[in-house]
């Protein structure tokens, strides 16, 4: 059995937790970012610089923590620069929403372990500490309900004009869980919700129409909706069928709603060359799909509901 002084298991956390935090960061640097030198509001509104702190405790936090919860902010679009643990937003009245992903920080420390107090009491030498790493989960206040007003942090609205009312109102009718903020669209099917940066992100707001139309396409596709194959992941064929049906979804959606579809990225554009390449039915498959995608989207529009009230039951 492993003395306390050797903790392999501590050493092997804190390794893993270097190489995470080291991971992180390379990341940041790749997309051209400097987590250092935050830009602030690039993605249309987020928080205002300031230091990240906790919201209970009011202590601001330090060393790496800046440089990953600024990322976090960045990332997710927070209109707010403070944090809670779980429970810490349960002692204030409030409660971090269901489906919410926490962010990691880490507490750094010394230690010194009882056999190392003995044998230091014993020899009389200095004793010898040990570092460690602990993660802990915290959540943007941006992330909970129910927090006191001197707490909760509320985005701004997004001005008016910047989102056509027929897809606004369509978007509000099919109850898609649809999460405004951050540098990222994509849509999540664990959890299940949708997320767009905000509208004043894009040179053209037309561009967040066709966008969130993309990401509805994938909403569309679960299991308990029209239950196609999201299992693909990304540079894979699957992946690659999946965002070309999207893509074909958001094309046939934007039309029917008076909004000019635009073009993807090139990267993208070789993903579907080298599927047609390999499969003359793929094209055919991925039309085919998108229209039952767009067809179940466009279904929750006033005009549509109306009209399948207004039809006479099949006899």
């Amino acid at each position: 059995m492993p003395t306390s002084r050797s903790r392999p298991g501590v050493r092997t956390d804190r390794a893993g937790l270097y190489e995470e935090i080291t991971c992180k960061i390379i990341g940041e640097l790749e997309a051209g970012r400097l987590p250092w030198v935050q830009p602030w509001g690039s993605c249309g509104v987020s928080a205002p610089p300031a230091m990240p702190r906790n919201a209970a405790t009011g202590r601001v936090y330090s060393g790496i923590n800046v440089l990953i919860l600024w990322g976090a902010v960045v990332q997710n679009g927070f209109p707010g620069q403070t944090w809670l643990t779980f429970r810490q937003a349960l002692s204030v009245g409030g409660a971090v929403r269901k489906g919410e992903r926490g962010t990691t920080v880490v507490y750094a420390d010394l230690f010194i372990p009882d056999d190392e107090r003995r044998r230091s009491h014993d020899t009389g030498e200095a004793a010898q500490a040990i570092s460690f790493l602990k993660r802990f989960t915290v959540f943007n206040a941006a992330q909970c309900d129910g927090l006191p007003e001197d707490i909760a942090v509320t985005p701004p609205p997004i001005p008016d004009g910047l989102i056509l009312p027929e897809v606004e109102t369509l978007i509000r009718r099919s109850g898609a869980d649809l999460r405004i903020g951050g540098d990222m669209a994509f849509y999540a099917p664990g959890p299940d919700y949708v997320q767009v940066p905000r509208p004043e992100a894009y040179f053209e707001p037309i561009d967040w129409h066709r966008t969130v139309l993309h990401e509805l396409g994938h909403w569309s596709g679960a299991r308990h909706r029209l239950a196609r194959d999201l299992s693909g992941g990304f540079g894979s064929k699957a992946y690659a069928r999946e965002e070309l049906v999207a893509e074909m979804t958001a094309a046939f959606t934007c039309i029917t709603l008076g909004v000019t579809p635009t073009v993807r990225h090139a990267d993208y554009i070789g993903a579907w060359l080298d599927l047609l390449r390999e499969d003359n039915r793929a094209v055919v498959r991925a039309a085919g799909g998108a229209s039952r995608a767009a067809d179940f989207l466009l279904a929750f529009r006033p005009d549509a509901v109306a009209a399948a009230a207004d039809e006479p039951e099949a006899v």
